[in-house]
């Protein structure tokens, strides 16, 4: 019974799909603007070798430039017009966020609703321009001095390479800001975190081509490939699982009796996320720790032999590495937990209309007893963060898995699919409303 309803619920979308005009106008959008953000991806800045600067990167792969780079979706490797993608975008949100956990003037904007909130976004274009300009001249000084044994990345250096380089790089970065607001409004989904899900999806196929390619010359066995396929799949189903539990607080509400009539008296709940969080944490700990790496693979060996050491120690797959990644993953878990949640005005808020916990008495016994459960969830999704970002390394370092798409990566790709799935899902449910509505006054009139 239950995969009959099931199939014929899915019938039913699919003809809604057919008569939704509105939500194929808004696909298509967003197909038509994911495609220039990948043709924006191959136009590389000028006064740059790229044959070079191809090498530079292949020597730097396992660094935090890989990391950028699988990110914008090879768009830095090549050094492109959108080689900076949207992270200085990310950036400034995350930074106005702790902004608003510190600063009681923003925390005064953020509770001022629909206005506050577009001070905020104006303040985060500003940060964004200001961050892009840094890291672009950053890359510019940069490229000045990277060389291989084909000569030096750049072609004629100086202030006007710098001045080009930074004007190009800092206008592609608000064109891909531009861009995915206009995704947000016009078509389906998140746009910001659709850009960052095309560039890492974009390398996917050549990668799974490459291991498909080591199967058939005998460099991997068809059962190892097998039980990747089959791995990947599993953890796929546990990231969508544990990204979907929630602990489901019951809230009730009293009765109020006005005249002859009386109101409210239902319950409701206050779902908390086991992961809440995010991908925040892994990507801040990638980014901390891969730093130092980096640094030490442009020195070239020419640094002190500690630093040979600390590179090797901080490798890919090292007890060292795996320990200082995980301690980073549940300290930004609880860190960015306690910025996006906090107890003490939801207990606040729910006090205000008359909400109560049953069992617990409103106002500070609330919060303390949210903050509680709130702990006891987040130990659980670090948890959850270690082992889906930890069971790479562990391949790579093992296995020797030819191909790395990371448990960061992986967590973005499956969030925004669930996140864009469940808004194609309203936009049906949305479409069927109108139906309804539209055949009922059909009805009311002709009776």
């Amino acid at each position: 019974m239950a995969s009959a309803a099931e199939q014929m619920a899915s019938n039913f979308n699919f003809g809604a799909f057919s008569k939704a005009t509105e939500l194929k106008k808004r696909i298509w959008f967003t197909l038509g603007a994911l495609i220039v953000y990948r043709l924006g991806a191959y136009i590389p800045i000028p006064g740059i070798d790229t044959v070079v600067l191809k090498d530079v990167f292949s020597q730097q792969a396992g660094g935090i430039l890989g990391m950028f780079d699988m990110f914008a979706g090879g768009a830095l490797s090549r050094m492109t017009i959108f080689a900076l993608n949207i992270m200085p975008y990310i950036s400034a949100s995350i930074i106005m966020q702790l902004m608003t956990a510190v600063s009681p003037r923003m925390e005064a904007l953020k509770k001022e609703g629909e206005a506050g909130r577009k001070v905020i976004n104006q303040y985060t274009r500003y940060g964004t321009v200001f961050i892009a300009a840094l890291q672009a001249y950053g890359i510019a000084v940069g490229l000045e001095g990277m060389s291989s044994s084909g000569g030096s990345a750049v072609i004629d250096g100086g202030w006007f390479f710098r001045f080009t380089t930074v004007v190009t790089l800092v206008g592609g970065t608000m064109f891909l800001m531009w861009l995915g607001e206009q995704i947000t409004a016009r078509g389906v989904g998140n746009g910001i975190s659709l850009i960052i899900f095309a560039g890492i999806v974009a390398a996917l196929p050549s990668a799974l081509a490459g291991t498909m390619e080591l199967g058939r010359t005998g460099a991997l066995s068809t059962l190892f490939i097998i039980f990747l396929l089959v791995m990947s799949v599993a953890v796929i189903a546990f990231i969508v699982f544990m990204e979907r539990a929630q602990r489901r607080i019951i809230v009730q509400y009293p009765k109020q009796q006005r005249g002859n009539r009386v109101f409210g008296g239902e319950s409701s709940h206050l779902p908390l996320k086991i992961n809440t969080s995010g991908v925040i944490p892994p990507i801040f700990a990638s980014s901390i720790l891969l730093m130092p790496v980096t640094i030490i693979g442009f020195s070239a060996g020419q640094g002190p032999e500690w630093l040979g050491t600390v590179a090797t120690l901080l490798g890919h797959g090292q007890p060292l590495y795996l320990a200082i990644y995980m301690s980073l993953i549940v300290f930004f878990a609880f860190f960015y937990t306690a910025i996006v949640f906090n107890p003490a005005d939801t207990a606040d808020n729910l006090k205000k209309y008359g909400g109560f916990v049953p069992g617990i008495r409103p106002g500070k016994t609330t919060a303390d007893y949210l903050d509680h459960v709130l702990t006891r969830l987040t130990v659980i999704g670090a948890a959850y963060l270690s082992i889906v970002c930890l069971l790479p390394e562990l391949l790579i370092a093992k296995f020797a898995v030819p191909f790395y798409f990371g448990g960061t990566s992986l967590l973005i790709v499956v969030s925004v699919t669930m996140d864009t799935v469940a808004q194609v899902q309203s936009h049906l449910l949305a479409h069927q409303y109108e139906g309804l509505i539209k055949k009922a006054k059909l009805r009311g009139r002709k009776g």
